[in-house]
């Protein structure tokens, strides 16, 4: 089959034949209708991210495709079905706390890259080789709309953040990194979820404008400046019971503290965003605020498994709309340009894809 190949971090991917995957009991070959270029993809693949990758390998986490063939011990699944490839791949041997790869993107620990050896290739090649419960069931869409539907790998992120903070319809969430790839998701998801509002920080003011025509008076945009952020973020729409982070790792510590402290009494506080995973400042949050206040914190990678069945749901029912997202599509042989247009192109409810 036909693949993009990192060969070696800072190297330009090679487009080239490789083996097809060989089918095993468990698992799923799907074929590859579009695949999502992440905007920070060039940095993962010049090695500026520092993420665990075992090369030479196949990139790319995550894709729209239809079932080619299926392992015996699959019940459900026949070939021609349209699926959601999740790329979080867990292991099988430990249900408490198994390991994790990121399939064609990163890895958790030493354990996740020994999962890369069997699932490390990823989504821009013809064909995928998954776990089967990794092949999620998405219904009849129109082929011409599956590069659309990649919009669910970009809105699961936050979606696990907001199930890990146990979001309820009718509370107010603060996304720190509203006016990002995955925080403007975030604004989404928070309202398909029900959020009665979503308060909105960020210093780009066409982004904070470009929130509040989009979704209306349930958005209160708060520009930060530096300067007692934490107090007009409380004052911006009343008690804050939720604050997800979703900032890179090119941000400071400052904005997700000023984000964090925000949070009412007994309110939850979710870290998804890659600060200081490149060096830097640590978070320091205060002891005595923190216990004094019963505030909740936790740290949440990706979305749970069960997430990927309620995505499709919000997306079907018309709760989570899709149609915001614009869409850019590019063929494999094309993927270094796929790769500078989401580098260097509108980032915020945009879609970058690959369509093998």
């Amino acid at each position: 089959m036909k693949a993009a190949v990192l060969e070696e971090f800072g190297k330009p991917l090679s487009v080239r034949d490789v083996p097809a995957p060989t089918l095993g009991t468990g698992e799923v070959l799907v074929d590859v209708v579009a695949a999502p270029v992440l905007p920070y993809a060039a940095e993962v693949f010049r090695g500026e991210r520092n993420y665990q990758l075992t090369l030479p390998v196949v990139p790319g986490a995550g894709a729209i495709g239809r079932v080619h063939a299926t392992g015996p011990d699959s019940t459900r699944l026949t070939p021609g079905d349209w699926v959601l490839c999740d790329p979080v791949i867990r292991s099988r041997d430990d249900t408490l706390t198994p390991d994790i790869t990121l399939q064609g993107l990163s890895a958790r620990c030493e354990g996740g890259l020994f999962l890369q050896r069997h699932f490390g290739h990823g989504a821009y090649a013809e064909q995928l080789l998954l776990p089967t419960e990794n092949a999620i069931p998405l219904g009849p869409i129109d082929p011409a709309e599956a590069g659309r539907w990649t919009a669910l790998t970009l809105c699961l992120v936050p979606y696990g953040g907001l199930l890990a903070a146990g979001l309820r319809p009718g509370e107010t969430v603060l996304v720190s990194g509203a006016t990002g790839n995955f925080g403007s998701a975030g604004v989404a998801v928070a309202l398909a979820m029900g959020a009665a509002c979503v308060v909105a920080p960020g210093r780009n003011e066409t982004a904070l404008d470009d929130l509040e025509r989009r979704f209306g008076a349930r958005v209160r945009t708060v520009r930060l400046t530096g300067d007692d952020d934490t107090a007009r973020l409380r004052d911006a729409a009343g008690p804050i019971d939720v604050v997800l982070d979703l900032l890179p790792p090119s941000a400071s510590t400052a904005p997700v503290r000023a984000a964090a402290m925000a949070v009412r009494e007994y309110g939850r506080i979710v870290l998804m965003g890659g600060v200081g995973m490149l060096g830097g400042d640590d978070l320091a949050l205060p002891y005595p605020w923190l216990m004094r206040n019963g505030i909740t914190v936790r740290g949440q990678w990706m979305q749970p498994r069960t997430a990927n069945a309620s995505m499709i749901a919000l997306a079907r029912s018309g709760l989570l709309d899709l149609g915001q997202f614009a869409v850019t599509e590019f063929g494999l042989d094309d993927i270094a340009g796929a790769l500078d247009h989401a580098a260097n192109g509108r980032t915020r409810f945009a879609l970058t894809v690959v369509r093998p």
